[in-house]
C-alpha cells in the first residue's frame, strides 16, 4: 500500500534524500548511464525517480494529539431583567451623547452661504 503524503512532506523528503545523493550516498534505483547524463547528474531528480518508485527507506511520523479526560465546564448564562436592560440601554445613550455631537438638519441656505465664503478665500489668494 502506497502511502499518500503531503506536499510538504514530499518536498522534505525529496531534499533529504538529494542531499545523501550529493554526498555520494549510493543509489537505491539502477539508473543508466545514459539516462543519468540526460538529467545531468541532478540529485534532486534522481531523488524523485527513487521517490515514484517507492523504494526509499525514509518514513513519516505524524503524532496524534493528546487526550485529555478533562471534563468542560458549561459556561453560565447571566440572566438580566428587562429593567435592568433598559437601565443599561440608556445608560450607553447618555454616554454616547456626552461623547459626541448630535448632528442636526442641514439647511441649504447654511451650505451656499459657507461655500460662498470659502470660494471669496481661494479667489484671494490667487
Amino acid at each position: 500500500m502506497k502511502q499518500a503524503f503531503s506536499k510538504y512532506e514530499k518536498t522534505r523528503i525529496l531534499g533529504a534524500r538529494a542531499l545523501q545523493i550529493a554526498m555520494n550516498a549510493p543509489l537505491l534505483i539502477k539508473i543508466k548511464q545514459e539516462d543519468l547524463e540526460k538529467i545531468r547528474f541532478d540529485a534532486i531528480k534522481i531523488a524523485e525517480t527513487e521517490f515514484e518508485s517507492g523504494i526509499l527507506p525514509i518514513s513519516v511520523k505524524r503524532p496524534f494529539p493528546q487526550k485529555k479526560e478533562v471534563k468542560l465546564k458549561r459556561a453560565k448564562e447571566k440572566k438580566i431583567s428587562d429593567s435592568e436592560k433598559e437601565e443599561l440601554e440608556t445608560k450607553e445613550e447618555e454616554e454616547l451623547a456626552k461623547e459626541g455631537e448630535i448632528m442636526e438638519l442641514a439647511n441649504p441656505d447654511d451650505e451656499t452661504a459657507e461655500a460662498d465664503t470659502s470660494e471669496e478665500n481661494t479667489v484671494g489668494e490667487d
